[in-house]
């Protein structure tokens, strides 16, 4: 696998998309070479929830909610109920890690061709918390350090569950 964090061009739409992209793939990296039943360890006693294939399924689901629902105003479709607000980490815990990686990267080519024509300038949907509608640029933003936060957590989460470091 190939990443790069070098943009083909140097406007901000590309410098942005290529970040994220990379983040994105990191997410592939990480999960090289990891069995699925490693994929399913939580081995950090505080968060039963924190497993490699939870992080993936949790990712590929932030990327619908920020970008379809949130930032287009299309359907909630998330596993996440009042009930089991976390479900997305926990429904991950049935399927193999390929699966779960290819269903991220299936939500992630979707987006990128859902937002592909929008200006970084327009404004999301939905509002956050302080009811402000989101710029496209913002969205992108977010969820490249969402998703670059969450590489951190499969880090240490892979060096615990099989002793494996790296970028």
């Amino acid at each position: 696998m190939q990443r790069t964090d070098t943009p083909t061009t140097w406007d901000e739409r590309a410098t942005l998309t290529t970040f994220h992209r990379y983040a994105r793939d990191t997410v592939r990296h990480k999960c090289e070479g990891l069995t699925d039943e490693d994929a399913r360890k939580a081995p950090l006693a505080t968060s039963p929830l924190m497993t490699v294939a939870g992080l993936v399924n949790h990712l590929r689901w932030n990327e619908h909610w920020w970008f379809e629902v949130m930032f287009l105003g299309g359907e909630d479709r998330g596993p996440w109920t009042d009930d089991d607000p976390d479900a997305e980490f926990t429904v991950a815990l049935q399927a193999p890690l390929e699966q779960l990686l290819a269903e991220y990267e299936a939500q992630c080519a979707l987006v990128d061709e859902l937002v592909a024509g929008v200006d970084l300038d327009t404004r999301s949907v939905g509002t956050d918390s302080r009811g402000d509608h989101l710029t496209l640029r913002w969205v992108i933003g977010h969820m490249t350090e969402e998703t670059a936060r969450h590489n951190g957590h499969l880090d240490i989460l892979r060096e615990l569950v099989d002793g494996a470091k790296g970028a």
